[in-house]
């Protein structure tokens, strides 16, 4: 299915999926007038969707790693043997001692980009008595051998010195959610990502820091700076190269939604350090204890299972002692968290109609990563 088919059938699903925000109610699953599910109504459900209660075993199941401090032998060795290379549009600047007509031949007071010796589209330089000389693709140190070389023909025991005056020829780019979205030269000083999201002044606020994206040679690495940052992972940290792009994406796919018997349905975004489940029913004014069911918090989540539509973690409140639960319960982008009015043993009836949100969800989340 192309994207705008995606897009418009994900429509449709979220319209006709029986709840919306705000409000997020869905209409007939009060116990007064929800009717019974027959024995193949409740076989279906249970066809398609994995139901778990919440406990703390369930939990320890489910808990994400989280990142240590670790060390990056690979970009430690990567920095150790780091030379630049000079390439073309670069500048340099050949100084051969006791011999001032070879090194600034066009007078002393001149600016040394003035006065350097520009790398040509052919990737050479030109310099007196010897031509044109190559030099893309070389170290400092590489030329200097090669000019001491050949002007020994002309001169006894040259002594030169070569530099860069000007880096132009290498870049970097760092796009996205920070606060200054730049192209970053790259010098005789190794760039890792750490350094070029710094010289970018950071990260925004609406940044989704652990999804960074480094593209390099049209292929996209996904990086976590949550774990560089927070943790000291600098298994994540890279060293840059010429034409490498990093792109902070915004958080905007990173929400969760609110809806059923609270007080006040919502969208709410999952912060940098995350989104329990006790803080995004916190951050709604709480279930409402007039109409809700505390046996009756579920957390719906795209499931994993290519046989099931969705996994439905069941929190049952009307034990004080879950709650605790609830703030260990972490969050995922585009889960939904429903708070039902219908007693418990009626829920397969409001499974069935919040699983094309689900669906739906799934399909909008499925092309904002694909956009």
């Amino acid at each position: 299915m192309n994207k705008l088919s995606t897009f418009t059938a994900s429509l449709m699903l979220l319209s006709l999926g029986a709840c919306t925000i705000p409000g997020g109610h869905i209409e007939g699953v009060h116990a007064d007038d929800q009717e019974e599910l027959s024995e193949q109504e409740q076989f279906d459900i249970t066809q398609q969707v994995n139901t778990i209660l919440i406990t703390p075993q369930v939990l320890n199941g489910i808990k994400e790693a989280e990142p240590t401090a670790s060390q990056n032998p690979l970009l430690e060795k990567e920095l150790q043997n780091y030379a630049y290379s000079v390439g073309i549009g670069d500048i340099l600047t050949i100084t051969v001692y006791d011999h001032p007509e070879l090194t600034t031949p066009a007078g002393q007071f001149r600016d040394p980009e003035d006065a350097g010796n520009l790398v040509d589209a052919s990737g050479s330089i030109f310099y007196p008595y010897i031509g044109r000389v190559y030099v893309a693709q070389k170290s400092v140190a590489q030329i200097r051998e090669e000019l001491t070389q050949k002007l020994s023909r002309y001169i006894e025991n040259p002594q030169i010195d070569v530099k860069v005056a000007a880096y132009r020829s290498k870049r970097t780019y760092v796009t996205g959610a920070v606060h200054q979205p730049n192209v970053m030269p790259i010098g005789n000083i190794p760039v890792t990502l750490l350094d070029a999201i710094n010289n970018a002044g950071g990260i925004k606020e609406d940044a989704d820091w652990r999804s960074v994206i480094l593209t390099r040679d049209s292929n996209d690495e996904r990086l976590d700076l949550y774990a560089l940052y927070q943790k000291g992972d600098m298994s994540q940290n890279r060293l840059l190269r010429h034409n490498d792009i990093i792109h902070v994406p915004r958080n905007d796919a990173t929400k969760v939604f609110v809806m059923g018997e609270v007080k006040k349905a919502a969208t709410l975004p999952i912060h940098r350090s995350g989104l329990t489940l006790a803080e995004a029913l916190g951050n709604v004014g709480g279930f409402d204890e007039m109409t809700a069911d505390a046996s009756g918090i579920f957390v719906l989540r795209a499931s994993d299972d290519a046989d099931k539509v969705a996994d439905v973690y069941q929190l049952d409140a009307s034990n004080a002692a879950a709650l605790i639960l609830a703030t260990q319960f972490h969050l995922k982008p585009m889960d939904l968290v429903y708070v039902t009015s219908a007693p418990i043993a009626r829920w397969n009836k409001v499974i069935s109609l919040l699983l094309p949100t689900v669906r739906g969800l799934d399909d909008l989340n499925d092309l904002e990563n694909d956009l």
